[in-house]
């Protein structure tokens, strides 16, 4: 009975060690997701640096013999080799601002009493003055365009009615113009003002407008914009060497289902040049990324997500390119829990960092970045991928520091894909960033009305963030654009369903030489020198109508500028001829300097 007294006390307390252990692993689960959790609510967000837990810890260094001394700040006891403190910036000072504002001068004048000397009463000369600048601000104003056209009609024979056409609008029979409809659309998707904001900051100009009348706005603009982000997709992403994608939550309203309110996802597809296009669906699945991506031939670069997973089976000609930021948010977050092995990883990743940031600050082309990557960045990845090798073996598979080490390891091909092709990024911040608009756009107007409306929320965020991008003004491009397009809409044309869209606007970046080399011919913006407009004829280029070609006025105007709507043609005995503004050709040689303005 002894014998087996004892066997079943061996049970019991094995038992009871076994559920200790679970427990105490469930605990520890539980502290490191409170953790998490509470580093995400109240801790520092960025992800740049590397914590110093102690002295020693950084990868493959010996620790210090003994214990870690105190810093002191004595400065008998400072080191003497010790570099000294580098000395404090000076101010630059005020900015000075924009020398292309309207200017208004108020001269102060002493009165007419001091301006008399009163030792000898002679009067005072002028020797000289002191300017101060004020910055004021001019609310924004409406303005209401009449279009009168009169009838003319024989007197004889009452008959022969004529009338000139109406110029085309962009919303038939609607009210906004162009710069009112490009205004509304630039608050919202740009300065992320909720329409109910934008009828109360009419309401205060005197104009009534509801927020409903406002909504089908925005829909007209996307309607009739649809077709660049159309030629966006096909012909700049889907050409573009490698593309970034990711995807974020959009909360859809959607009165025919319970709860009204659904949740989507707004995926954004970024190209090499700094265009997105969004694009909306309902799940979180393979099929939006299949559809984006039909046909595309080159590389994808995104966080692992197992929607992706399909993309690459049924696309061969899509390459996999991992991100590194997710790999380190991964070990960033499992850093209260395993302080000493995260700091090693994160050490290496930001030596990995450091060498993009001096590619970057090198400004090195696309053979010179891979053969520095190759150089320096490859023996780190060997050293990483070693230690991440000994971390997994010695971490709990469910552990923080076990999923980092696993998510690094199950995608490293990807992850080391970077360094086979110098156009690659080290990470998806690209993609990142421009889902940050749509996630701070999100918490001001909350929710799309409609699935109609989400769609339509892509269109006018492909425009207005590639525009950001590219640091184009957005209210200038649309402005542009939406009197453009309804120009070229009107009477049933379908002109912006070509594949030669990109033939509308003036191409002049190959101009840039010839505008360098007679700068100086230019008196401001008012004179337009025969060799620079000659080379505008000469190269025959139109302004593209997507957001990479425009020029935008904050470019330099003696590169992006508007001065003719439509090059006529060329008499060799007459000279350059132009139609400005109007169907007439008149001779550039005989235009003032006041016809030449930058329209």
């Amino acid at each position: 009975m002894a014998v087996a007294s004892g066997a079943e006390t061996q049970a019991v307390l094995d038992e009871l060690g076994n559920e200790i252990a679970r427990l105490n692993h469930e605990n520890a689960a539980l502290r490191q997701r409170v953790q998490l959790l509470t580093q995400r609510l109240f801790g520092r967000r960025s992800e740049k640096g590397v914590p110093v837990i102690e002295q020693g810890v950084l990868p493959f260094e010996p620790a210090a013999a003994g214990p870690v001394q105190a810093a002191t700040t004595d400065e008998s006891q400072q080191d003497e080799g010790a570099a000294p403190a580098s000395p404090r910036r000076r101010h630059p000072g005020r900015r000075r601002l924009p020398a292309d504002l309207p200017r208004e001068r108020l001269e102060i004048i002493p009165p007419a009493s001091a301006r008399h000397c009163s030792t000898c009463d002679a009067a005072k000369v002028r020797i000289g003055a002191d300017t101060t600048e004020e910055l004021d601000y001019v609310p924004a104003s409406f303005v209401i365009r009449e279009y009168v056209r009169p009838k003319y009609a024989c007197g004889r024979c009452q008959q022969g009615v004529v009338q000139a056409v109406l110029p085309a609008r962009p919303i038939e029979k609607g009210r906004p113009g162009p710069g009112l409809l490009a205004h509304v659309v630039t608050s919202k998707y740009s300065d992320h003002l909720p329409l109910y904001r934008q009828e109360q900051i009419l309401e205060r100009h005197g104009v009534q407008v509801t927020r409903r009348t406002l909504a089908e706005w925005n829909g007209a603009v996307a309607d009739l914009l649809e077709p660049i982000v159309r030629v966006m997709h096909r012909e700049q992403v889907r050409q573009s060497p490698w593309i970034q994608c990711d995807d974020t939550t959009l909360e859809v309203q959607d009165p025919s289902r319970a709860p009204e309110i659904r949740t989507g996802h707004l995926w954004v597809y970024r190209g090499e040049l700094g265009e997105v296009v969004y694009d909306f669906t309902w799940s979180r699945n393979r099929d939006g990324p299949l559809k984006m991506l039909a046909g595309y031939r080159g590389y994808l670069q995104v966080d692992a997500a197992p929607a992706y997973d399909d993309v690459f089976a049924q696309s061969p000609g899509i390459i996999e390119v991992g991100c590194w930021a997710h790999a380190r948010r991964y070990f960033k977050e499992a850093l209260p829990t395993a302080a000493v092995p995260c700091a090693q990883a994160l050490a290496l990743i930001k030596q990995l960092y450091g060498i993009e940031r001096a590619a970057g600050e090198r400004h090195l082309d696309t053979p010179a970045r891979l053969g520095l990557r190759q150089e320096q960045a490859r023996p780190i990845l060997e050293r990483l991928h070693g230690y991440l090798q000994e971390q997994r073996a010695a971490a709990l598979p469910k552990s923080p520091l076990g999923a980092a080490s696993g998510y690094a390891l199950r995608n490293w091909a990807a992850l080391t894909r970077y360094t086979e092709d110098g156009r690659l990024k080290i990470d998806n911040n690209g993609a990142e960033q421009a889902l940050r608009p749509i996630v701070l756009g999100r918490k001001n107007w909350l929710f799309a009305g409609s699935e109609a409306a989400a769609h339509r929320t892509a269109i006018l965020c492909s425009l207005v963030q590639t525009c950001k991008h590219l640091q184009i003004n957005p209210f200038v491009y649309l402005r542009d654009v939406i009197e453009r397009n309804a120009s070229l809409l009107s009477g049933g044309t379908n002109r912006m369903m070509n594949d030669k869209i990109e033939q509308i606007w003036e191409r002049t970046r190959a101009l840039r030489p010839t505008i360098e080399t007679h700068r100086g011919e230019c008196d401001g913006l008012h004179h337009l020198p025969d060799t620079i407009a000659r080379a505008f004829v000469e190269a025959n280029v139109y302004r593209l109508l997507l957001p990479h070609e425009f020029g935008g006025e904050n470019v330099d105007p003696l590169t992006y500028y508007d001065l003719v709507e439509e090059v006529s043609s060329y008499d060799g005995s007459a000279g350059w001829n132009y139609s400005i503004g109007s169907s007439t050709p008149v001779i550039l040689g005989d235009l003032s300097p006041a016809r030449r303005r930058l329209l």
